[in-house]
């Protein structure tokens, strides 16, 4: 039988059809430990009682109205991001990519409403990743995600990432913000140095443009802190978040500061399906989860339980794997041979899910209420595969 989903995914044999805490299970019965998190969406983990009754109550009520009417979950999930960060305003999507463009567009505005329409132009950091849109595969400038789709859109200017000398060098008069990932994912987990962040946040007021943060992956708790900004003190203008916002279920947000956000009137901006019902109620009861800060401090002991058995695995296996590096339960570990691809398929042949990324790099992003027993058991099977390369 032909297969009609059109091939943009390089998929691995597995269909799952159920889960439970940090385990997914197959139509044909096997279970899986889930350290890859549909990609660091699944915060909760699978079928999470509080997640769940919150669905099923909202689905007896109403899906969707749109954005022409007030949706009650929407204002209060705004209000309890606002209350939490650096914003005053919250506007509602349905991916990071749409997040990521809803703060460019708000940036560009931002500029133009304050007599400066000739400032449009945004820095990057290379090896970023802030979307599949294109705009955002434009300010990444990836060359295997821009195959195929050029001219690229010739808005951005890129700069190594880390580097501020290069960085202070490529702003201009056209310049209207820079945009950065807190920890880089795509390209192999790379966390920012915090003195890298607050000097982003020094140029930006210094040559008067805005600080943007792509917090799609490393927002609403994954680093051990809400947002991963936190960590550094230095608040953004605009930031752009989903993945764990909905613990599974599609939503996105982008959040500005009151400077930015006066700039915004009805019809500058819009969404269907944007913080609907059932989105934002999926949201809330995230949030009435990863907030408590009890569980933001298990995420951070967890996260060094997890860098530290890894780091082990590392020193052991010195042929097979290169390095650990993350922050909170956002790790990457790099290969030496073979590649990651190849080690990724043998753990899920051992029962274990993780994800790829860029510089040979595995993924390990488990659900934040992930348990000790549950990262032994991850890292006796990672040691097992390496055990294994390692004799061949």
């Amino acid at each position: 039988m032909t297969n009609a989903v059109m091939p943009t995914y390089a998929r691995a044999d597995l269909a799952f059809e159920r889960g439970n805490g940090v385990y997914l299970f197959t139509q044909d019965g096997r279970r899986f430990l889930d350290f890859a998190s549909g990609v660091a969406v699944s915060s909760l983990g699978h079928a999470h009682s509080h997640l769940t009754a919150a669905l099923h109550a909202q689905i007896d009520k109403v899906l969707h109205t749109s954005n022409l009417y007030r949706i009650s979950g929407q204002e209060r999930l705004a209000q309890r991001l606002v209350d939490a960060s650096f914003a005053s305003t919250a506007f509602f999507c349905n991916s990071g990519a749409e997040a990521v463009e809803a703060g460019l567009k708000l940036v560009r505005r931002y500029h133009q409403k304050n007599g400066r329409p000739g400032r449009y132009r945004v820095v990057t950091a290379s090896n970023s990743f802030h979307g599949r849109t294109m705009h955002t595969i434009s300010a990444s400038k990836n060359e295997k995600h821009l195959d195929g789709f050029l001219p690229a859109v010739d808005h951005f200017d890129q700069v190594p990432f880390g580097n501020m000398n290069a960085l202070r060098a490529a702003i201009t008069d056209q310049t209207a913000a820079i945009i950065v990932e807190p920890v880089q994912g795509e390209s192999g987990i790379h966390p920012a140095d915090a003195d890298y962040l607050r000097a982003l946040r020094s140029a930006a007021d210094e040559f008067g443009i805005l600080l943007m943060y792509d917090e799609v992956q490393t927002g609403i708790g994954r680093t051990g802190k809400l947002f991963a900004y936190e960590w550094s003190g230095a608040a953004p203008d605009v930031m752009a978040l989903a993945k764990g916002l909905g613990g599974g279920f599609p939503i996105g947000a982008c959040l500005a500061n009151e400077r930015v956000s006066a700039v915004m009137a009805p019809g500058t901006h819009g969404s269907t399906f944007g913080g609907n019902p059932l989105a934002c109620a999926a949201a809330n009861a995230v949030l009435d989860i990863v907030m408590d800060e009890k569980f933001l401090a298990h995420v951070r002991e967890m996260g060094t339980l997890l860098m530290a058995r890894l780091n082990k695995i590392v020193t052991a296996y010195p042929g097979v794997l290169k390095e650990v590096r993350g922050l909170g339960l956002m790790i990457g570990v790099e290969c030496n041979k073979p590649v990651n691809t190849d080690i990724v398929r043998k753990l899920e042949d051992k029962g274990m899910l993780t994800v790829v990324a860029g510089n040979n790099v595995i993924r390990f992003v488990p659900p934040l209420i992930v348990e000790p027993s549950h990262i032994e058991e991850a890292c006796g099977i990672f040691e097992g595969v390496c055990a294994d390369l390692a004799r061949a």
